[in-house]
């Protein structure tokens, strides 16, 4: 089975880079980490700037030349960019084209008139799900709360049993589900299969979000009843369009990347043969740069040019997707600087040999580590990355689907207790006018059900798989 991982741009050391021990070790990520959440939170630095302070950090007080720390860093940072900017770029693009074109709106308005009453909390899981697959966390909460408002509103239904499933919807895909940041970078640290992941990631996905989506959203209405905001309903895009895509073409367009991806794990799974030219061919065309980029240039044709968008309309649209990506890009390299800095002083190993000593189970033990990093820094890409560094040594004697459910594990415990020190925690509480008490009672309790809920179907998978 083939795997999203690239080949690193500076081989790795055979050597430790410091010769510290355990305990000096420890203290090292310990310091490092808190380094990180200190620039973070108290100093409100950008989290790529944390991640490359408190890299080198670590690597001083773990005992490593200050040169061999920044090669760690440069080669690390490298690698990720490598493995995951294009396919994050190309998701961008795709994101883009899905809005601008009103393909996004017609999916909204479509589903919103065959649904009512009861099933409008479901109706709400359905489209932030498929919504949620090609965008962005704050790029579709950004476009899902104008529909969420108006719902509420105009259907004078609760604002939390209409927005939490639609934020648990776009939450787990964000978590769980590549070719989300994420999810990405964790499948290329530990070498796992990308549609194996994908595959069992929505199966996952799928109960969790029904708990933490319309089953919780009754709690939520209960504890927290507030009107829809009248000030932060704002017109539509697609409303200025004259013309937008069907509902049908958006979907199919929407899932392309999805579908070649999984057919290529499903022929995998069943042919198993590297010189099989059927398996030979899937292999190409359910790679991820393979499949987004074939889902873009159909987008171009099925989103764009069915909106009636001329060549410079759709060139402006691609261009202006690739701007706010610029950040995030960063912020993954950056991680992914931290995560070859942990493995090269030892940190890896580290964890590896303590954890032979424990009964604690390897997926439980990511889990724990994703939930401690992102409780402190607030971030559940950091925690993504960082958690999927500090365990990838654990996935070396793992078979093809536990690789996998060690990425999920990871992705579950970063969603856990979103707080004040989340940038998405403040956007949902302004989006929705809610005050933080309120806010605590629905988004983060939401979240912690996604992350207990998850990991908790992760465990029982890896019981039968």
């Amino acid at each position: 089975m083939t795997s999203l991982s690239v080949e690193m741009l500076a081989a790795e050391p055979v050597e430790p880079i410091t010769s510290a021990g355990h305990a000096q070790l420890g203290i090292a990520v310990l310091a490092g980490i808190a380094v990180i959440v200190l620039l973070i939170t108290k100093f409100k630095l950008h989290a790529f700037l944390a991640l490359t302070i408190g890299t080198l950090a670590l690597g001083a007080i773990a005992g490593a030349p200050l040169d061999k720390a920044i090669e760690s860093f440069s080669a690390g940072l490298g690698s990720t960019v490598a493995g995951v900017g294009v396919l994050i770029a190309l998701g961008a693009i795709l994101g883009k084209l899905l809005a601008d074109s009103g393909g996004a709106d017609q999916i909204v308005d479509t589903i919103l008139a065959k649904a009512g009453g009861r099933s409008m909390p479901w109706a709400m899981v359905l489209i932030a799900s498929v919504i949620g697959l090609p965008l962005f966390f704050e790029v579709g909460i950004v476009l899902l709360i104008p529909v969420v408002l108006m719902v509420a509103k105009r259907g004078n239904y609760s604002l939390m049993r209409i927005g939490v499933p639609a934020l648990a919807g776009l939450s787990v895909m964000h978590g769980l589900i590549p070719p989300h940041p994420g999810p990405l970078v964790a499948i290329d640290t530990v070498k796992a299969d990308l549609g194996v992941t994908l595959a069992l990631g929505l199966l996952v996905a799928i109960p969790t979000v029904i708990i933490a989506g319309p089953m919780f959203s009754k709690y939520a209405a209960r504890w927290v009843d507030v009107p829809a905001p009248e000030k932060m309903i704002p017109q539509r895009t697609s409303d200025d369009l004259e013309k937008r895509p069907g509902f049908g073409v958006t979907i199919a367009t929407v899932l392309l990347p999805v579908v070649l991806m999984l057919a290529k794990a499903l022929v995998d799974i069943v042919i198993d043969d590297p010189e099989n030219t059927v398996q030979r061919v899937f292999d190409v065309v359910g790679s991820p740069l393979i499949a987004l980029l074939a889902a873009v240039i159909v987008g171009i044709f099925t989103l764009g040019r069915a909106a009636g968008f001329a060549k410079d309309r759709i060139s402006t649209t691609v261009e202006k997707s690739l701007g706010p990506i610029a950040g995030i890009l960063l912020i993954v390299g950056a991680g992914g600087g931290f995560k070859q800095t942990l493995i090269d002083s030892g940190v890896g190993q580290m964890i590896l040999d303590i954890s032979e000593d424990w009964s604690i189970p390897a997926l439980l033990l990511a889990w724990l580590i994703a939930v401690a990093i992102r409780l402190a820094t607030g971030s559940a890409t950091v925690a993504t990355i960082s958690a999927a560094g500090l365990v990838a040594p654990l996935a070396a004697d793992m078979s093809t689907a536990h690789a996998s459910l060690l990425v999920l594990a990871i992705g579950a415990g970063s969603l856990f207790f979103s707080h004040v020190n989340d940038a998405g925690f403040w956007l949902v509480k302004e989006y929705f006018g809610l005050d933080v008490g309120q806010t605590i009672k629905t988004w983060s309790v939401m979240e912690t059900i996604i992350s207990v809920v998850a990991g908790g179907v992760v465990l029982l998978l890896s019981l039968v798989l």
